[in-house]
């Protein structure tokens, strides 16, 4: 739904009062590799744009590969003349960036509501699926939780080094869930929870998590599923630029060291009604068993967006809590799909599969094309991993045979839209094509 330009237009003239010393925002998106990308913006200018002056950005930027280059795709980013592309200004994202060395702001935008939206951009991916459960009466809830790790901001020799403790001094080396982890990083933690809550996000609990200089900072649950995944997105964003102001490196690498647990995107979700019911609770939890079947059932054909590049392959399976099939169970952190325990009314699932660095907006759009799926087919699941240790089916773990399992399938076509599931395959073969484009030094050891 298009938010009238006055009052798009009062926030930004409303910011502007609250920050007269802010004189360029960062108009910002997510292109389909995580991210971010846009255009700076002189303040003035912006109140043009909320008043319905054209926004416009080349539509190819969404296609960027991981390291920012572009690849051939189709007739896409070199025989289509590099077309601009009309976004809008997301409402409620405007606010001010804490953590550069100048006063700036920061504001979403997206192709999706506009005449012609992109239709690989992954927020509108979302939306078009948020769009078709609405139409059926099904309302998510959604609250996302995020691991990440710190890292010194020196790198040895490009590698990354356990951060200082502050009181010490000394590495952080030792994995451990301490208490204490959180009082001796208070300072920058504190400091990034603010700095979320400053950019509109609800975050909530602190973890320290197993491995060392690993945390987790959860989000509240949100009726807007788009706006949770906004949430997650600027999280990411405003979580490194804190780290660096306070002499650390963030990284929501899925796999920074091998020895210890990968970091990891945890999804709750629960449906529902018009009037507000859980749906996934009715009929003795039936719902809820359909629903975990769909998660089942897509997952192994979704891969390439839970894990969507070599590093996130490496965290599936081998350590602490991370599945190495397509599982289920209640309260069992080691399914892909966990049940936790609550009251008929906060009955939920917990899609536990996707890396830290995954697209958190098309991450949320697979899980819920899933669900949307089996709640209609009504298909039962598999058994969960409290009656069957063994229970679970395979999922791809190399990228290319996980490409070629998302591109033909069927469902995942039809649920996320045959172009982008095109468009998105084979910018993750490109990826990978340039990924063994360099030979490592262990080849030097191994073969010379």
């Amino acid at each position: 739904m298009k938010t009238p330009p006055c009052a798009l237009l009062a926030e930004v003239r409303t910011f502007r009062q609250n920050h007269p010393d802010v004189r360029y925002v960062d108009l910002i998106a997510l292109d389909i590799p995580g991210h971010f990308y846009g255009k700076r913006y002189p303040v003035e200018m912006l109140e043009k744009v909320a008043a319905s002056s054209p926004l416009k950005l080349p539509q190819n930027a969404v296609l960027l590969g991981v390291q920012g280059g572009l690849f051939k795709i189709g007739d896409y980013c070199f025989n289509d003349g590099d077309p601009d592309a009309n976004r809008r200004l997301v409402p409620g994202t405007l606010k001010p960036v804490s953590w550069e060395s100048q006063p700036l702001g920061q504001m979403l935008i997206t192709s999706d509501g506009t005449d012609a939206p992109i239709e690989f951009e992954p927020r509108e991916v979302l939306a078009r699926v948020l769009q078709r459960l609405q139409h059926k009466g099904i309302h998510p809830m959604v609250a996302f939780e995020l691991e990440f790790y710190l890292f010194d901001k020196k790198l040895a020799n490009g590698l990354p080094q356990f951060p200082r403790d502050p009181l010490s001094d000394d590495a952080d080396d030792q994995p451990n869930l301490h208490i204490e982890r959180l009082s001796r990083f208070g300072v920058v933690l504190d400091d990034m929870a603010q700095t979320a809550r400053d950019q509109g996000i609800d975050s909530t609990v602190i973890t320290a998590e197993l491995g060392p200089g690993q945390f987790e900072i959860n989000f509240g649950h949100s009726d807007d599923a788009l706006r949770a995944a906004d949430w997650a997105a600027l999280f990411c964003r405003s979580t490194r630029g804190v780290a660096l102001k306070h002499g650390y490196r963030a990284s929501f690498m899925a796999k920074p060291y091998l020895q210890f647990p990968g970091s990891g995107m945890h999804v709750h979700i629960s449906l529902y009604d018009g009037a507000g019911n859980n749906l996934l609770a009715a009929h003795q939890q039936q719902p809820l068993r359909h629903a975990v079947a769909g998660c089942l059932q897509l997952l192994p054909h979704c891969m390439p967006i839970f894990a969507p590049n070599h590093n996130a392959l490496r965290r599936l399976g081998g350590t602490v809590n991370a599945a190495t099939r397509a599982s289920w169970g209640f309260e069992d952190r080691d399914a892909c799909v966990r049940i936790p325990e609550s009251d008929p009314r906060n009955l939920r699932i917990e899609h536990r599969l996707a890396s830290a660095d995954a697209n958190p907006y098309l991450v949320l759009a697979a899980i819920l094309a899933g669900l949307e799926h089996e709640l209609e087919t009504r298909q039962e699941p598999i058994a969960p991993l409290n009656d069957d240790r063994s229970s679970g089916t395979d999922f791809p773990v190399e990228m290319l045979d996980a490409v070629r399992a998302m591109q033909h399938h069927r469902v995942v076509r039809d649920t996320l839209g045959a172009e982008f599931v095109d468009v998105y395959c084979e910018n993750k073969r490109q990826d990978h094509l340039a990924f063994q484009q360099e030979i490592h030094a262990r080849e030097y050891r191994w073969f010379l």
